[in-house]
Formats: C-alpha cells, structure tokens, sequence
C-alpha cells in the first residue's frame, strides 16, 4: 500500500461537511435504506447495514437518527426505489476520479456528473478506466491524542487490521472489506479511542500531484460533485496542496 494519507483528503471533505450536516445525514440515510432494503434491518445480521451504521456514528449521526431511518426504511420499502451507480473520470491533470451514487433518475444523476466533469475540465470517462488504479479497503481513523502508535496498533492487528499508519495526529487503519466490521467494533468497544472516520473507501495505488492552479479545478470539481444530492462518495487520486485546504 502507497504511503498515501487518505485522512488527508476527509479531512478537508469532514470540515466542509460539518457545515452541511443535515445534508450528510440525508445520504446516509439513502445508504441505510439501500441497505435495509437489501438485507433487512438487523444489522447482526446484515453487514451492509452494520458498515453503514459505523460510518454514521462516525460523522456524528445521532443514534436517534440512526434507528429512524432503519425504521422508515423498513416500513417504506415500495416506496424506496434508490438504484446504485460508480462513474468514472478523469479530472483536469488526468487525476483519476470515482464517483459513487444512490438515485431515484439514472439519467438526471448521469447528466448531472457529466454536466460537473465537463464544467471543470474534466472528462467522464468508461466503467473501470480507473477503477483498477485503486484498491476497495476497509478505512478506520483514529484520534491519536492520549494514546500510544504502538497501543493502538497492537489492537487493530490483534483484530485483523492489513496495515496501520500513523500521518499527523492520526492512525490509519486499513482492513480488507470482510473484516472492516469486526475490526470497527473492536475499536469501538475501547471507550477511550476516538473514530474520526469510518468506512469503506476506494484506496489510490499512487498518487499524482498538481499544480496549484490545476488543483483548484479538482477542488471545484470535488466540490460540485459532493453537493450533488445523489452522490454519496468521491474518490480521487490527487495529492491537494496542504496550504489550500479548508
């Protein structure tokens, strides 16, 4: 795995959200109804749901919110017709970029990426013209305040962790997709440890660096696209100036 942060890009994309976060807590709340949907509302049971569940206690989703949206998702499902699409890219600089969606209109929401990819010279491109450039992981980030590297590697190795790096005033905690649950809730159950981020992510193999001004063109389009209501996440492969983050 690349010694890319991965931290350093939620970090900026959390910031933003904080201000929006009624916002981010409508897609969540598509992703637990998918889920639900998908596999029922018992998340020892449906694992989907338990992933999901684990990235809204990480972007602080109240508990309330939490079981309401499992609840109405699993008294509305004939009403809930959510279908999941990735778009591929490239942004201005051939920064590669995945954008992942949940829809009611395939084709408005198709319209709208195009629309965005086109208006910050970028190009959408084919299913898999990049996808293969990275790796689905697994994402656990830990607040190191108050603890030790090595204590908290012991305990996400001990609980099946791939890799752990330590970037800023965090830890990285990466695990393949199958174990991400248990090595969550194993984190989880240390009441002492604060998860900053949770989830599963698309994990850049190499990372490209632009130039400012190119990379004010990747921010805007990162930007239009986490505003659009129907996309839930956004990877991408650039490495963005430290000095122009938020």
């Amino acid at each position: 795995m690349s010694g890319h942060s991965k931290w350093a890009n939620i970090k900026r994309k959390k910031g933003a959200n904080d201000a929006k976060r009624a916002n981010v807590f409508t897609k969540i709340g598509r992703e637990i109804a998918v889920a639900v949907k998908n596999g029922g509302p018992d998340p020892d049971s449906n694992s989907r749901l338990r992933d999901v569940i684990a990235k809204a206690k990480a972007n602080n989703m109240p508990n309330d919110n939490i079981t309401r949206s499992i609840k109405k998702a699993s008294g509305e499902l004939g009403s809930i017709n959510y279908e999941e699409n990735v778009y591929e890219g490239y942004a201005a600089g051939g920064v590669a970029v995945i954008v992942e969606t949940l829809t009611d209109n395939k084709n408005r929401t198709a319209g709208d990426i195009r629309h965005h990819f086109d208006k910050c010279g970028g190009q959408m491109g084919t299913s898999g013209c990049v996808s293969y450039m990275f790796d689905k992981k697994g994402l656990i980030v830990v607040d190191m305040e108050g603890h030790d590297e090595d204590e908290i590697m012991e305990i996400a190795l001990e609980a099946g962790a791939d890799d752990v790096q330590v970037s800023e005033d965090v830890c990285e905690i990466y695990t393949e997709p199958s174990a991400f649950s248990e090595v969550n809730q194993t984190l989880e159950a240390n009441a002492s440890l604060n998860i900053l981020e949770a989830s599963i992510s698309m994990i850049p193999q190499n990372t490209v660096t632009p130039d400012d001004a190119t990379a004010a063109k990747v921010r805007r389009l990162i930007d239009m696209l986490e505003d659009n209501d129907d996309v839930q996440n956004v990877y991408h492969n650039a490495e963005l100036p430290e000095e122009d983050e938020e």
